[in-house]
């Protein structure tokens, strides 16, 4: 993975610079995107880019390109670092300026920057094939707009280290009522007596993409019941099933939070059911 996107060129990654003053490395002021290619085909590519205007909106970053100038650069990144299981990191921040200075400066142009990173390729959907996650669990303690995908991720990587630290894939999040939110990296789904349930979408819960085509896919497959609303952390101790949703980890299930057995202790038979509709469709997106 050698060539990068910076400001209308592709250059060497290593070779790739952005001045000191830029208020993505001051202030993580920017917005990001992550879209997983499989076997050269972009998952979700819309609905990325739709989130990413949207975001850039929501902060003010005068940027309006369009999809196809976006594709245009995601292909291109994959033509250049292989066409095989990959993820495409495109990044926008507000731009360098000539003072550190909090309020949004005027007249300056956006630094976009993009470069591809291989990935695994999806797992089957065998329950014997998967490899599965073990989880830890903490109160969330990030800012509370957690809908927007900024750069400025220190909360979710203090959170993501814990898991790491004990041993863990991951760190599950609840808010100060017991609720869950999401993970530090992913969304989350719960799975008791047959019936799938993931968080509401609000301030406290980034609206990922995988998370929308999998509820999409499972609505339209109609075999499972499936259900957004407040999920508590006790019924994810009571859980049959847990899943973890990220463009990269496409749909994982979990087999352990906090060193006790979810459910069965294996991957799950709705967790299988699941991962093949994603399987099967993701590319209809």
């Amino acid at each position: 993975m050698t060539t990068a996107f910076l400001n209308g060129d592709y250059v060497a990654l290593d070779e790739a610079r952005i001045s000191p003053m830029d208020r993505g490395f001051l202030f993580g002021d920017g917005i990001y995107e992550v879209i997983p290619v499989h076997d050269g085909k972009p998952i979700g590519f819309s609905l990325h880019i739709d989130r990413m205007k949207r975001n850039l909106s929501a902060v003010e970053i005068d940027l309006d390109w369009t999809h196809d100038q976006w594709r245009d650069i995601c292909d291109m990144l994959v033509d250049k670092n292989g066409a095989g299981n990959l993820a495409v990191y495109l990044q926008v921040s507000r731009g360098a300026d000539t003072k550190r200075h909090h309020a949004y400066p005027k007249g300056i142009t956006p630094t976009v920057f993009g470069f591809a990173s291989e990935i695994a390729a999806s797992p089957k959907s065998e329950r014997t094939a998967v490899t599965p996650l073990k989880i830890s669990s903490a109160e969330d303690e990030r800012w509370r707009r957690c809908d927007i995908k900024s750069t400025a991720l220190l909360g979710n990587i203090i959170h993501f280290q814990k898991g790491q630290a004990e041993g863990n894939d991951e760190t599950l999040l609840f808010n100060a009522a017991g609720e869950l939110t999401e993970g530090s990296a992913t969304n989350v789904f719960v799975v008791k007596d047959g019936v799938i349930t993931t968080p509401p979408l609000d301030h406290q819960v980034l609206p990922g993409v995988t998370r929308l085509m999998l509820l999409d896919m499972l609505r339209k497959g109609g075999s499972v019941p499936v259900e957004e609303r407040v999920v508590t952390m006790e019924e994810a101790r009571q859980a049959d099933e847990i899943w973890l949703t990220s463009s990269t980890k496409a749909v994982a299930p979990v087999v352990q939070l906090d060193g006790s057995p979810v459910g069965s202790g294996e991957a799950g038979p709705v967790w299988a059911i699941a991962h093949r509709l994603f399987t099967d469709r993701k590319f209809d997106y």
